[in-house]
């Protein structure tokens, strides 16, 4: 397969060519030259105005409903929605049915990611059943394929299961994932604590019960670290999923400024609501962690900007109608985002175009110790093609639950196609 792309704006910040109109071409899956008015020969040829090209994206925190509970999203679908979205690889939380806490579970989602543009990175639970009681064989799974360990959206509480899982990874350098949330003070919440919960009358899941959780896994951190050379750890060792306060940035902030080594990443969403949308009871905007003030939204914003915060995901989470079409309190926390995520980071983000693609290509590749991929001559070919400045509808989505807020919404930032393992998929 032989295809030329003309006249595309690279978007790559490792690559030489970065910021440079050029034309590329591809060979049987590798970039075989970048200049101006590269000859096509018996290329495909593609020219789209406005096109950009910019590393495959990789998105850190996917929802995983295949094996269990296919009819909200099987591994097929949720390839289609990924390559929609500008997606070439996807990092599977563990929360399946069962869960990912066996070989047997993770080597049937590394197969099923081994055909086609988009590659399956699974995480491991940290605990059998991600029900934070008893330790998984974390070296197997390590060895098996997992990219890093968590319970996905269920939070370690267990602060001696936290402590001994970073003891634990550390000499295998790899990374754990915690999301930030005391139970025990979110318990039966329903959105943001605040004016607006007041005024539903629903129960608010208050901003200190990630921010203690934040500083009580900081603290157990420094303590497993003392006397450890920063120089001897392959990248970060702790990563904090889903910030969505002020506070809880601030402390991240504060955290790498020290030296310890943390990440961090926000779903695309956080930036586009406010507590204050929920006025109408629709149950799409209900998530967790839930839209909070315009203070925590703009410091998110901010942490984006100044690198605070490291990755952008989707936290694609897809509900069959029935858990989604009821009352408030009653719904599923969560939204398909795949499609839409960067669409809806870059129009509400406020990040330059370069930091959001940073966010989305080499900081969470660095985080998970993923091989580097970047726009160069001999390179394999992952890569995303976009039109950032591109208005479309999100008329319909392609996934198997439709529990979005977007649809039917004007985006800006379309997705033209991916590229990535000799494959093409272009829209």
């Amino acid at each position: 397969m032989k295809l030329l792309f003309r006249s595309v704006q690279i978007v790559d910040k490792r690559s030489v060519h970065h910021a440079q109109i050029k034309d590329l071409l591809i060979e049987n899956g590798t970039i075989t030259a970048i200049g101006e008015k590269l000859e096509a020969g018996k290329a495909k040829v593609f020219e789209v105005e406005g096109l950009h090209a910019s590393p495959g994206w990789l998105d850190m925190r996917t929802g995983l409903r295949d094996p269990g509970r296919e009819q909200d999203e099987n591994l097929s679908s949720l390839k289609e929605i990924a390559a929609r979205g500008g997606f070439t690889g996807l990092t599977l939380m563990p929360n399946s049915q069962p869960a990912v806490d066996s070989k047997g579970t993770l080597t049937y989602l590394l197969r099923e990611g081994q055909t086609g543009p988009v590659e399956f990175f699974p995480t491991a639970t940290v605990t059998k059943g991600a029900e934070g009681k008893d330790f998984t064989e974390m070296i197997d799974l390590h060895q098996a394929g997992a990219v890093a360990f968590t319970d996905g959206v269920n939070p370690l509480h267990n602060s001696d299961i936290l402590l001994k899982s970073l003891q634990y990874l550390r000499p295998l350098d790899a990374l754990l994932i915690n999301r930030p949330e005391e139970q025990y003070l979110s318990l039966y919440g329903q959105m943001h604590e605040g004016i607006t919960s007041t005024l539903l009358g629903l129960k608010g899941i208050p901003s200190l019960a990630e921010e203690m959780m934040i500083i009580r896994d900081l603290k157990l951190l420094e303590y497993a670290l003392e006397g450890t050379d920063s120089a001897d750890l392959g990248g970060p060792v702790l990563h904090f999923a889903m910030l969505s306060t002020q506070k809880s940035v601030a402390l991240i902030r504060e955290a790498k400024k020290k030296g310890l080594p943390v990440s961090c990443d926000v779903a695309a969403h956080q930036f586009a609501y406010e507590d204050d949308a929920l006025l109408g009871f629709d149950t799409n905007l209900k998530v967790n962690p839930p839209f909070r003030s315009r203070a925590d939204r703009l410091a998110l914003q901010k942490g984006l900007s100044d690198g605070t915060i490291d990755a952008v995901v989707s936290d694609h989470a897809p509900h069959a109608p029935q858990n989604k079409e009821t009352e408030f309190d009653h719904a599923e926390f969560g939204i398909t985002a795949l499609e839409t995520a960067f669409s809806v980071a870059l129009m509400h983000s406020g990040a330059s175009l370069d930091t959001l693609i940073t966010s989305l290509t080499h900081a969470p590749r660095r985080i998970l110790r993923l091989p580097e991929v970047s726009i160069s001559e001999g390179a394999a070919a992952n890569l995303t093609f976009f039109s950032p400045g591109k208005k479309w509808v999100f008329a319909q989505s392609r996934s198997l639950s439709q529990n979005s807020p977007f649809l039917n919404q004007e985006l800006k930032g379309a997705v033209n196609g991916i590229c990535n393992r000799g494959e093409l998929i272009w829209f």
